[in-house]
């Protein structure tokens, strides 16, 4: 357990809240197209797919460190029946660097055959310091963890529990079509989640207020009694 807590640490270290608080506010299209523009990766990577689902809608966007683990619920586990039985999960969990947001890979043939997520799980995790989780598996009591302000990204919602159960901790999962590696900065809203890389933290809040400013431009013309497809195409080629 040692050697697995020292190296999802020495992956990433936590940064400074500053840097968090300065893309918080954002939504996930604006951190997106900031990362985008950049070109600190390819433009088809570090987000999730339509097959993840964001259960609420917050004001706010869910940002924190993943802790990732993998999961089955169609089968009992080979050993242990409770989930309280896996003390290496929360040492794990409260060794990494908060805000945490927990992304659970379920890898059952059909993924959803149980919930892992509930309300009882969220309240727990919530006191580990986790803000939210994401899976690709289900989640239930929507009502109840909604009343928590703990954040759900699932690909669907049933009523069972299953045999949910946690199989490993601490590797790179796959969630809505995304690779996710322990200590990954997590980005999420209704738009679905981005992982934004580190290299991008200092210029992400200037150059997503740079496209802000672009749109308002675009439009504001496009509302205009003034507008012209010759204003409009003058406008943003000066933009370019």
């Amino acid at each position: 357990m040692s050697s697995l807590l020292e190296r999802s640490m020495g992956m990433q270290e936590k940064l400074p809240d500053g840097q968090l608080d300065a893309i918080r506010h954002l939504d996930t299209c604006i951190v997106a197209d900031a990362i985008s523009a950049l070109r600190v990766r390819l433009r088809n990577q570090g987000y999730s797919n339509g097959s993840l689902r964001c259960m609420f809608e917050n004001p706010v966007p869910m940002m924190g460190y993943a802790v990732t683990g993998r999961i089955r619920c169609a089968e009992p586990p080979m050993v242990g029946q409770r989930f309280v039985e896996n003390r290496e999960w929360f040492k794990y969990i409260t060794n990494l660097p908060d805000p945490r947001v927990v992304v659970l890979q379920d890898v059952d043939h059909a993924p959803g055959s149980g919930a892992f997520w509930d309300e009882v799980r969220a309240r727990i995790h919530q006191r580990l310091g986790c803000v939210g989780a994401v899976t690709n598996g289900a989640v239930r009591e929507l009502a109840k963890v909604r009343g928590t302000g703990f954040y759900l990204f699932a690909g669907s919602v049933t009523s069972s529990g299953g045999y949910a159960h946690i199989i490993d901790v601490g590797h790179p999962v796959e969630v809505g079509g995304l690779v996710i590696h322990p200590g990954d900065l997590i980005h999420g809203d209704v738009h679905g989640i981005v992982t934004v890389p580190r290299e991008s933290l200092a210029a992400l809040p200037g150059t997503a207020r740079k496209i802000l400013e672009i749109r308002e431009q675009v439009s504001g013309l496009c509302a205009s009694a003034d507008f012209t497809p010759e204003k409009l195409m003058t406008l943003l080629a000066n933009l370019e």
